[in-house]
């Protein structure tokens, strides 16, 4: 094959269980991948501090995309050649695209107050109550505090005011998207912008690059549309988002990473053919 192939993939229910948050049942896709030598690149709504901590157990050493495409975290000297970037933090060059998260918090409470609805961020959150929502353990609950770019929130009430909060959310500047568990208060950042960005620099590396995709929610919607080959995994009861329909789409079968295993061995055993 003439083109280096890159893979952008979400995290939770896609790469990690839904419920376990572990990506075992897809070791033997990701020792596939490192074989190969291709870019794995973690584009999730986790926080750097969360994605970091899979890096390290996936031994993955590439670029990232942390919050819904509100940073992208570029090793230093990963790429021989100069880009923009906006400011240097511990061993990475940081692009910006999101809001700070300290404007996000701001516009969350003024949703709360216009809507009349109960919306409750992370901010408000501690991380014991985060632990006992999603089933990560102490530890993860704190590095999921640590935001930058994107505030998970809950809203409790009816139908009408749910919908309320969400109208209120653009003419306020802000954005929203929804993953496995909450809603995501956003910029004008997505996963797909991101995915662009980087796709470009992986072209002035390798002068032509395959872009594949993996995501089970509607956040990984932008990022399923950036690249050549989008794959679906199954969400936990064996079924997918419905709200993810693309022409070009590929439906795994599995759920989270089982799906996520089976779609790239069947995808990359194409590319050999």
């Amino acid at each position: 094959m003439s083109s280096s192939i890159v893979i952008f993939t979400d995290l939770d229910g896609t790469l990690l269980d839904a419920g376990t948050y572990s990506w075992k049942a897809a070791r033997s896709a990701l020792e596939l991948i490192k074989q190969k030598a291709i870019p794995l690149i973690l584009c999730s709504s986790k926080t750097r501090a969360e994605i970091e901590a899979y890096r390290k157990q996936m031994d993955n050493h590439e670029p990232f995309v942390s919050e819904n495409g509100g940073g992208i975290f570029i090793p230093n000297d990963y790429f021989d050649f100069s880009f923009h970037f906006h400011k240097k933090v511990a061993d990475y060059r940081v692009i910006e695209l999101g809001t700070p998260y300290a404007r996000l918090r701001e516009s969350l409470q003024i949703l709360a107050k216009k809507s009349g609805a109960n919306v409750r961020g992370y901010g408000e959150m501690s991380a014991s109550e985060i632990a006992a929502q999603t089933g990560l353990s102490a530890e993860e609950a704190q590095m999921a505090k640590q935001r930058e770019y994107d505030e998970p929130f809950i809203i409790s009430g009816s139908d009408e005011q749910i919908k309320r909060v969400l109208q209120l959310i653009r003419p306020l500047g802000f954005s929203w998207t929804k993953g496995s568990r909450y809603y995501h208060l956003i910029g004008a950042n997505d996963k797909g912008e991101a995915v662009k960005i980087l796709t470009n620099l992986f072209k002035q590396k390798f002068g032509s690059v395959i872009t594949v995709g993996l995501g089970d929610s509607p956040n990984d919607l932008p990022m399923l549309k950036a690249v050549d080959y989008p794959i679906l995994v199954q969400k936990a009861g064996g079924q997918y988002e419905d709200s993810i329909q693309l022409n070009n789409l590929i439906k795994a079968e599995g759920i989270g990473p089982e799906g996520w295993k089976k779609g790239i061995f069947k995808l990359l055993a194409s590319f050999a053919d």
